[in-house]
């Protein structure tokens, strides 16, 4: 990790004018109450995880936060930031990074102290600021630099939903939705290779499931999500978006630009650009589209009228 060399892409230095703030945190322990808790679209990332978050950042806009979790100084900066981004409802993430439990993390994105806050938008770390923000400093942060970077994120077409990770505690107090599901007993392994980042890994497991149980939608719905991550979590939309452009007759250039609507909720328009395709002429390659398809089938909900739409298309162009 310690090696690992990030460009920093799209900057938004400047978004905010923090260059006043010189001061550098030292960790101390907190002398009273408790880091705020993790929960609904906050979470905790280790040096274990963080190559599968920044993996993530291809489907929804992360806020990075590198702080000292048991520095009380640090607390109130950190709940107002996952106050604020848990009132987006998955639009961005708040991923906090611990730098006492994962130095090399901090090392590789050149942070000299804490707290410090990145954008990260397909993969590309953006430095926001470094050192304790004043109360003004943070008020932009929340009013300017978080909407700035959906918007960023949205044009370079990022633009999917971060998922919902449990109770908010002392986020906003509010309990879990009743919806949250829990992991099956035979999907432990898939969902664990899952959080770990090995979406192949993962997608060979539940194709096990599925061989036990082809009735399984949730284990198909996963496999399908994973197949998806991991042909494509970590590719360069605007490279793919380009080449799908410049390339209009190529099979494999419309299935990757396919796959980047998906990883980005955009489903009506990973359906569309592969059934228009087919209409277009290109009924030579019905059977990779058709292959794709049903693996994208199998992700949104059965009565989700996007996909009755695109089910009946597909039967129309087939026979």
């Amino acid at each position: 990790m310690a090696d690992q060399k990030f460009n920093p892409g799209i900057s938004l230095a400047g978004a905010v004018d923090l260059e006043s703030v010189q001061h550098q945190v030292t960790a101390e322990p907190g002398q009273s109450g408790g880091a705020p808790a993790a929960g609904a679209y906050v979470i905790d990332v280790t040096e274990n995880t963080f190559e599968a978050m920044v993996q993530t950042s291809a489907t929804f806009p992360i806020l990075m936060l590198l702080w000292t979790a048991s520095d009380d100084r640090l607390f109130p900066m950190a709940k107002a930031l996952g106050e604020a981004v848990n009132k987006l409802n998955g639009q961005i993430q708040l991923a906090r990074i611990d730098v006492a439990k994962a130095n090399s993390i901090a090392q590789a994105l050149q942070v000299r102290g804490v707290p410090a806050l990145f954008g990260l938008i397909g993969g590309r770390p953006m430095p926001l600021m470094e050192g304790l923000p004043s109360a003004e400093e943070q008020q932009q942060l929340i009013d300017q630099v978080i909407p700035k970077i959906i918007s960023v994120a949205h044009q370079a077409g990022v633009a999917g939903s971060a998922p919902y990770s449990g109770d908010r505690d002392a986020q906003d107090e509010q309990p879990a939705p009743e919806q949250t599901e829990s992991v099956p007993p035979q999907h432990a392994e898939a969902h664990r290779l899952a959080q770990e980042g090995d979406y192949a890994g993962a997608a060979a497991a539940y194709e096990r499931v599925l061989e036990s149980d082809p009735q399984d939608t949730i284990a198909a719905r996963e496999r399908s999500k994973a197949l998806l991550l991991a042909r494509s979590g970590a590719a360069d939309v605007r490279a793919v978006r380009a080449a799908a452009a410049e390339h209009p007759d190529d099979v494999d250039a419309q299935l990757a630009v396919a796959d980047i609507d998906m990883i980005g909720g955009q489903i009506e328009d990973a359906f569309g650009r592969l059934l228009d395709y087919l209409a277009a002429g290109h009924r030579d390659q019905i059977e990779p589209v058709r292959k794709r398809l049903l693996e994208y089938f199998a992700i949104p909900q059965s009565g989700d009228e996007r996909l009755k739409h695109a089910r009946r298309r597909l039967a129309t162009l087939m026979y």
